[in-house]
């Protein structure tokens, strides 16, 4: 059954209405009909429903059954992303909310190629990448829809990690400290993973990361990049803390 996410304001009773772009594409790309059944999720809860009618601005279903959602981890990664340029944070939104993070900061750097001055480029950036995380959450049966914050200078993101706990950076200069090792004995399963630009971090970068706390580590020899670095170091994270099984 086809995913779609809503917010609590629009689930009356055993009534749940659709709106927003959802509407064209059940109606005119998935030609969805009534009697028809898909699945809404809102704040970690899956509705079974089916759908009732197809107006021109919305699409109203009758709740059949309803679950606690069962696809969510309860580790709580927060992905602070250098700026990447071109396509490339398109692909880090869509990859690593397949994996699992559940909420994004895109941050500017020092050495981060992108630089924004225009607040409605900013604003239309932000947009499109939850536009992403939208369609990557409904195709890989997310509970929750991870929302990307609005762009934050690298001191903003300092501030916001001042009072935080288990802050993990991979660092292409680290050589001693493997992300392993700073996973272990984690009880609060919040984490909040920050990984470079394309030019990596400057040092002074990696001390301010270090005079709030932060776990620098390597991913191994390897030097990856940074669209590949979050996806992976994400599912080291969820790996290790005992999220994701080997089958």
């Amino acid at each position: 059954m086809h995913r779609f996410f809503v917010g609590e304001e629009q689930i009356f009773d055993d009534i749940i209405e659709i709106i927003g772009s959802d509407v064209k594409h059940i109606r005119d790309v998935l030609r969805l009909k009534p009697n028809e059944k898909i699945e809404i999720s809102s704040n970690g809860v899956t509705y079974t429903c089916n759908i009732e009618s197809l107006l021109k601005n919305k699409v109203i279903t009758r709740i059949i059954n309803k679950t606690k959602g069962i696809n969510e981890s309860q580790i709580d990664i927060i992905l602070y992303q250098g700026l990447a340029k071109g396509s490339k944070m398109d692909l880090i939104v869509q990859k690593c909310t397949e994996v699992g993070v559940k909420k994004f900061y895109p941050v500017i750097t020092h050495r981060s190629v992108v630089k924004i001055k225009d607040i409605k480029k900013e604003q239309s950036k932000v947009e499109r990448w939850n536009s992403i995380a939208d369609e990557a959450a409904k195709q890989s049966k997310r509970d929750i829809l991870p929302k990307v914050q609005n762009i934050v200078s690298f001191d903003e993101m300092i501030d916001l990690l001042k009072d935080e706990d288990n802050i993990i950076v991979p660092y292409e200069d680290e050589k001693g400290t493997v992300i392993k090792e700073k996973l272990k004995g984690i009880s609060d399963k919040k984490i909040h993973l920050i990984i470079g630009p394309e030019g990596g971090f400057e040092p002074s970068e990696i001390e301010k990361l270090k005079n709030v706390g932060a776990n620098i580590v390597t991913l191994g020899p390897r030097i990856l990049r940074t669209e590949t670095a979050g996806i992976v170091a994400a599912t080291i994270i969820l790996y290790e803390l005992g999220d994701l099984g080997v089958i």
